[in-house]
């Protein structure tokens, strides 16, 4: 059932209050509710508001969108294949910029999607080049969001020439990692139009769902940087951790799981774990990153990297796994894992298959899981 609200959001107490549209009344009385920020609420984030997910569709009145919307902006940020294994040092600088990562996907794009991609480029002595470097390997497409994101991107990348970077904005992404002109660690769309149809050509919004990702199914685990993580700007340093550990990231992808999946998800710990109900709620409170570990036997070193489930023994008995140095309690505690060797490879199929396809799939969902209860 889908139900329309108006949602009132009281910056001065942080109370909601919340007004159904259909029958003409109010279905929430105004609450103090402290898990709601106003930096949440921007069109076409989803929020949770006492366990009822909610998705922000449009402002109510002309002041909201003035306060809220008038300098948001949505731009294209592409990692390219040089700066791939530094995407966690590229995910730090964005979020220390005051943007946020709304999609993402690492795909491996064909020689004819690159060219389509920088079809302007096309009459210029490098366009051969550039494309050949693009598709050589995987690259990383990011949704990013905040005030003014095409120019604090751009800004953050530095002059196209890396050289020129290093000379004249030392401090910036290609100064620090990039080689020459076309090796130069990513891609900013340069305009309002152009993030509009960049942002198309990755994360189409009518059909299809644009070049896939680069998950291989094999030899692979699950990871889940869960949606408090994402929120407190942890997702760099988490993909740091799991780097500099040795861990292979072979797939990545950003999701908006909706309850019905997340329950599927996590059915194997129903009955099992009494915090199930609060793990399903936080899974789906907003977007999640889903990487795919691969590695021989990575099931069992991931889990471990991991570290126990709750945060606080995982502090005093493993201090440098995962949980220990993100996670603040059993439920919000940084990363979901594999925890079956044999269940790797069905939860990253499970879970790609849950966001693309909420509806068409929930058949496939239903037969992995109840695979994953028997195993």
């Amino acid at each position: 059932l889908l139900r329309r609200y108006q949602l009132f959001y009281y910056p001065k107490d942080g109370s909601v209050e919340m007004f159904d549209v259909k029958n003409q009344r109010i279905f929430l009385r105004r609450t103090k509710y402290e898990d709601l920020h106003q930096e949440d609420l921007f069109i076409g984030n989803r929020v949770n508001v006492f366990s009822r997910q909610l998705n922000l569709i449009e402002y109510g009145d002309q002041y909201t969108a003035n306060k809220l919307g008038s300098k948001k902006e949505r731009t294209l940020a592409v990692v390219k294949p040089d700066v791939v294994t530094k995407i966690g040092d590229v995910l730090e600088l964005i979020y220390s910029s005051n943007l946020i990562v709304t999609k993402a996907k690492m795909t491996k794009l064909t020689w004819s999607q690159a060219a389509d991609f920088y079809m302007e480029h096309q009459t210029k002595p490098f366009f051969n080049n550039l494309v050949q470097f693009v598709s050589s390997g995987p690259v990383v497409a990011m949704e990013l969001m905040g005030d003014e994101a095409i120019s604090i991107w751009r800004r953050l990348l530095g002059p196209a020439d890396s050289a020129v970077a290093r000379r004249e904005a030392p401090q910036s992404v290609r100064a620090q990692f990039g080689t020459d002109g076309i090796k130069n660690v990513g891609h900013g769309s340069d305009s309002l139009a152009a993030a509009a149809r960049e942002l198309e050509f990755f994360f189409p919004s009518k059909i299809g769902h644009g070049p896939s990702n680069t998950a291989i199914f094999t030899d692979c685990t699950c990871c889940i940087i869960k949606p408090h993580a994402i929120s407190e700007g942890l997702t760099g340093k988490i993909v740091n951790s799991i780097s500099s550990a040795g861990f292979e990231i072979s797939a990545l992808q950003m999701f908006n799981v909706d309850r019905a999946n997340a329950e599927e998800f996590y059915e194997v710990y129903k009955g099992v774990v009494t915090e199930y109900p609060s793990m399903v709620t936080e899974l789906c409170s907003g977007p999640c990153m889903v990487l795919e570990i691969h590695g021989t036997d990575t099931p069992k070193s991931f889990r471990e990297f991991c570290g126990p489930a709750d945060p606080e023994i995982a502090r005093h008995l493993r201090p440098t796994t995962l949980r220990a140095l993100y996670g603040k309690d059993k439920v919000k505690n940084a990363v979901h894992c594999t925890d079956l060797a044999e269940d790797g490879v069905l939860e990253v199929g499970g879970t790609s298959l849950t966001s693309t396809h909420t509806h068409t799939h929930t058949h496939t969902l239903y037969s992995a899981c109840s695979v994953e209860n028997t195993l």
